[in-house]
């Protein structure tokens, strides 16, 4: 059987719509999974169960974290932050973490596996480059430099790879347990991973948006290593 993902997503405050844009769904899907949504919820218990038919763990892009979860107040760049969001997504990465589940982040979920982890975030990148791309999602924006012998260079293959971009907050103090494996120009930290043999890897990045081989390599490791797991 194939490997079920949980895709995590966003809820309305107001209308309490759930959202979730259908490339993370499609790029489990070709990489041989089934996308599962994880609806957020303080409900007691839901996250332990929604990880009892997951083999694996997709965090999605969203929002911004709320910094009282590494203990700072909030910034006046700030931007839009759901407590119920944050609080599930922050339970379900410390059960993943705990149960040896394999997780990849995208955007928000490598902020919320460094936050979950113990880590900490810049909440307004001032670096000078812009991490904001005024173009299309699938569009290549700047480049980012690997760490050959991460397992994120062992993916991708390369040492350098350009990327979209689409965040203001980014990963400050780095969680005990994890690695820096690539960076870009200012030294914005584009993506972590555990120091451990398990497969947890937060990007900053979409990868879902793009069409090239190391983003599709990308989603079929996290798929492989979930079926592993779970025979």
């Amino acid at each position: 059987m194939k490997p079920v993902i949980g895709l995590t997503c966003d809820v309305g405050v107001e209308n309490g719509l759930l959202t979730l844009r259908r490339q993370y769904l499609d790029a489990i899907i070709r990489a041989g999974g089934i996308p599962v949504v994880l609806p957020p919820t303080r409900e007691p218990g839901q996250a332990e169960t929604c990880l009892e038919f997951c083999q694996g763990l997709l965090l999605t892009g969203g929002g911004d974290v709320d910094p009282s979860y590494w203990g700072e107040p909030p910034s006046p760049a700030l931007g839009y932050v759901s407590p119920v969001r944050d609080y599930f997504e922050i339970t379900l990465t410390n059960l993943a973490l705990a149960a040896g589940k394999p997780i990849l982040g995208i955007c928000r979920g490598i902020q919320v596996i460094n936050v979950a982890a113990g880590g900490s975030l810049c909440q307004d990148l001032q670096t000078g480059m812009n991490h904001q791309q005024n173009a299309p999602r699938t569009q290549l924006f700047h480049d980012i430099f690997i760490e050959t012998t991460s397992r994120l260079g062992q993916i991708y293959m390369t040492c350098q790879a350009g990327v979209n971009s689409f965040h203001h907050q980014a990963v400050a103090r780095l969680a005990p347990g994890f690695k820096v494996s690539a960076t870009s120009l200012d030294g914005t930290i584009e993506a972590i991973e555990i120091n451990t043999a398990g497969f947890v890897l937060g990007v900053q990045w979409h990868p879902e948006d793009l069409e090239d081989k190391c983003s599709q390599a990308l989603f079929r490791e996290l798929v492989a290593v979930a079926e592993l797991s779970g025979r």
